[in-house]
């Protein structure tokens, strides 16, 4: 059966009255189809959505530019993004095909268009829509045309943004499957490739080895990251873990950012993390990756950074941040992740990429929302800023769990609780 789709000429008219800032409700869209009746009468538009349509850009809502491939991505990686991806969506996202599936994309950059081409080998019968080129009633005329259970999918160069909201979070309270690849354009060149092998989805992996470190987690009395002899120690055990290992059975959300592959918790009491921790990588205010030439030891009094040894002026200001909007730095996220994709060698600019990191990654500030503290005010927490552990090896109840680049738990069942995004 055909879903009608509005057809852009009539869809623009009734968008040029429309704010920019329109909220992304089922209210504004309603608000929009009764605009757009009021105009023209009941919509009957000249085309249908077919499933099994395969549209080429000329289709693309929005503006009707040829598609173009950057030659910063190779071929061979746009090859390599459509094997992906068509395991994301079978085996994660469980998409077969008999679903509606909308692509909501811009053209700032390569790895934008390289992930868009691959989508269109992937998802031949979706509708593909720029989201540059398209009047804020477009989009909201296109999702409205959705059902639960329909796929979306993001591909974002900076964030999309329709008001104050994220498109994400109102797209879940559609009951709406979504894949979100955000901030494209902060991993420019060769960068792009790497993004692309970060996307492989090996779900014996992910499900097995992340339901058993979720295992190890939850029943952990205590926890040790050596890195290179210094020791960070959780004495007071681990809250029970979160997913993010493209296993969303029993949740009511579908989906989220990509890549996946991390597994999340913190201390139960914060302030029984005690030592020191050398990190190689941190988010700079700018929200990159940054390096410093040698390794920065962080010294944690009652989980709170007191002292950064080997610091940099760029550390510096990132502590300085924190310090003047929350008083203190608090240690919160332990982040045990777990995409093979990355390494400390091998890293990609993006933080919220990149702690996906096969590794630890442990964040700064008091935010976590995941998880409340009866010391940490919510309304009062701003910050939260990863940093990239140079790991020699992570314990649990003293035994071994992560050494020499891999987790080393035996795999579980493919089975068990489902994703919740840090």
């Amino acid at each position: 059966m055909g879903v009608a789709m509005p057809a852009p000429a009539e869809l623009s008219t009734v968008a040029e009255e429309a704010p920019r800032d329109c909220a992304l409700t089922r209210t504004n869209a309603a608000t929009l189809k009764r605009a757009l009746e009021k105009r023209e009468g009941p919509l009957q538009p000249p085309q249908t959505w077919q499933h099994g349509d395969v549209r080429s850009s000329r289709d693309t809502i929005g503006t009707l530019s040829p598609h173009r491939i950057h030659s910063s991505i190779p071929v061979a990686a746009i090859d390599t993004a459509e094997r992906n991806l068509r395991a994301v969506l079978s085996l994660a996202i469980e998409y077969s095909g008999a679903e509606k599936a909308l692509v909501i994309s811009d053209a700032r950059s390569d790895l934008a268009l390289a992930l868009t081409e691959a989508y269109r080998r992937c998802l031949p019968g979706a509708m593909f829509l720029e989201f540059d080129g398209a009047a804020p009633g477009i989009v909201l005329a296109a999702l409205e045309r959705l059902d639960p259970g329909d796929l979306v999918v993001l591909i974002q160069s900076t964030s999309f943004r329709l008001d104050a909201f994220r498109i994400r979070l109102e797209l879940f309270k559609r009951s709406l499957k979504v894949i979100e690849h955000p901030h494209l354009a902060r991993m420019p060149g060769t960068e792009g490739a790497l993004y692309i092998d970060s996307l492989a989805y090996d779900r014996d992996y992910y499900r097995g080895v992340g339901h058993a470190l979720k295992a190890c987690i939850d029943r952990a009395r205590t926890a040790v990251i050596d890195s290179g002899g210094e020791q960070l120690v959780f004495a007071a055990g681990l809250e029970p873990a979160k997913l993010n290992i493209g296993d969303y059975g029993g949740l009511k959300n579908v989906g989220g950012q990509y890549p996946i592959g991390e597994v999340f918790t913190e201390s139960r009491d914060l302030e029984a993390v005690n030592g020191r921790v050398r990190i190689a990588l941190f988010a700079a205010t700018d929200y990159t990756v940054a390096r410093p030439e040698q390794p920065i030891t962080l010294v944690v009094e009652r989980g709170r950074v007191t002292r950064a040894i080997g610091s940099t002026s760029g550390f510096e200001r990132v502590l300085a941040g924190i310090r003047a909007d929350e008083g203190e730095v608090w240690l919160r996220e332990f982040g045990l992740g777990m995409n093979r994709a990355f390494t400390l060698e091998r890293t990609v600019s993006d933080v919220g990429t990149l702690e996906r990191m096969c590794g630890v990654h442990l964040s700064l500030g008091a935010k976590h929302a995941t998880f409340e503290k009866a010391n940490i005010k919510k309304r009062l927490a701003r910050h939260h800023v990863d940093v990239f552990v140079l790991t020699s090896f992570v314990s649990v109840n003293e035994e071994i769990v992560f050494q020499d680049g891999a987790w080393l738990v035996e795999p579980l069942a493919l089975a068990g609780p489902a994703d919740e995004d840090a």
